[in-house]
């Protein structure tokens, strides 16, 4: 490695972007253009960047596999970065395995990281964890490490661990306050912020009040019975009843739940559950054949009986009954909430995400951007949607190489 190309590595290690961009600007051979490549993409200019990789990528001879390796890891996290959930996971672990096999452990654990970060993003927490338990964090330095523990944060906030995931935020920032980036130390100061965020909302005895995660994660643990309309569960301390797929059923115990220790009206059960206007005789026989079927799905949990006006909820071994209630009530609360992330999403990364058919998504999204809750910029397959208009960018990417004193 010449002294310029040494020169801009160590700029773009210490987080002088202009400083390692005007050292190789002008220059077009392979090290030089991937270390364009990953300014590039700290600036924020990813299509750039990428483009600038895959030129470097072709540019390193056939000799020189980790290379070439090293820049399809880079451009793995500029399409994670810019939500591109499309992009062929199997080269970037092709390109693990010729780290691996090389002996760069560094840059090896960086490409499993991104790995269990795809995984994580798209909600595939369980793969995450056990590709997270194969990962070796020691031969990180601090940029990495501090992308390694926001990982680790990140499962735990989603498994409701808010212990393990306020120590390794604590981690994370001691890890940026080393590494000296400051788009770093912001990032890890953003996922810092989502423990102090209101994350649900608890509906109790006819009352509302904001929950954090850590709230919501001794709700879990209180024994009260719990309609939890995050997940479309009823659970208590020791079972969980899942009616993710009976909506009829799910808004009925809801209703039922929001109104313990009272009772619900049979005309307010059939306009939360059939979306009716009246009450006639064929609601009132469908609402007694649904609520038989409820009585049946709860009967570990809680008994349903009937009152003079309409039915109430009656828990069996709870000593009260709450909701858990998601801030946002939308029909597309599901892309509004990946959306938050403040990224910008291709309608197929958003599908992939949420496991949706792209169709479906595309039609949330134009009804959400009809309602002026979602803008978007590009055409065509290069659309991509936001909120709010600030495209995110890369704050942890590859050097080509280690430097000389490594």
């Amino acid at each position: 490695m010449d002294s310029l190309i040494t020169a801009a590595a160590r700029a773009l290690a210490a987080g002088d972007l202009l400083g390692a961009l005007k050292r190789v600007a002008l220059r077009d051979d392979a090290p030089a253009l991937a270390l364009r490549g990953i300014v590039m993409a700290q600036l924020g200019d990813l299509v750039r960047a990428k483009a600038l990789l895959r030129s470097a990528a072709r540019a390193f001879g056939p000799k020189e596999a980790v290379s070439r390796a090293r820049c399809v890891v880079a451009e793995a996290e500029i399409a994670l970065v810019s939500r591109d959930l499309g992009w062929p996971a199997k080269a970037l672990d092709a390109a693990r395995a010729t780290l691996e096999a090389h002996g760069d452990r560094v840059n090896a654990a960086h490409a499993r990281n991104l790995e269990v970060r795809r995984l994580l993003l798209i909600g595939r927490l369980d793969e995450a964890e056990r590709a997270l338990a194969e990962l070796d964090p020691s031969p990180f330095p601090p940029a990495s490490r501090a992308a390694h523990e926001l990982v680790v944060a990140g499962i735990a906030m989603r498994r409701l661990r808010t212990k393990s995931a306020s120590a390794a935020l604590a981690r994370a920032e001691l890890a940026a306050r080393d590494a000296d980036i400051p788009a770093l130390t912001a990032e890890v100061d953003g996922a810092s912020r989502v423990l102090k965020t209101t994350a649900a909302r608890l509906i109790a005895r006819g009352e509302e009040r904001p929950l954090l995660l850590e709230d919501i994660e001794a709700l879990l643990t209180s024994g009260a019975l719990i309609v939890d309309a995050c997940r479309y569960a009823v659970r208590d301390a020791g079972t969980v009843v899942s009616l993710a797929t009976r909506p009829v059923l799910f808004a009925l115990a809801r209703a039922l739940g929001e109104a313990w220790p009272g009772d619900v009206p049979r005309s307010t059960l059939v306009a939360r559950a059939f979306r009716a206007k009246h009450a006639d005789e064929s609601y009132r026989a469908r609402l007694r054949v649904e609520v038989g079927r409820l009585r049946v799905e709860l009967r570990a949990l809680a008994d349903v009986s009937a009152t003079k006006r309409g039915f109430a909820m009656a828990p069996r071994r709870a000593r009260e009954v709450v909701v858990l209630a998601p801030l946002v009530e939308d029909q597309h609360a599901a892309v509004l909430a990946f959306l938050a992330d403040g990224e910008s999403w291709s309608s197929s990364a958003l599908a992939i995400a949420l496991g949706a058919s792209p169709r479906t998504v595309q039609r949330a999204l134009d009804s959400l951007a009809t309602a002026d809750k979602v803008q978007s910029f590009g055409r065509g397959r290069a659309r991509r949607w936001m909120t709010p208009p600030v495209p995110g960018f890369p704050t942890i990417l590859l050097l080509p190489g280690p430097l000389p004193s490594d």
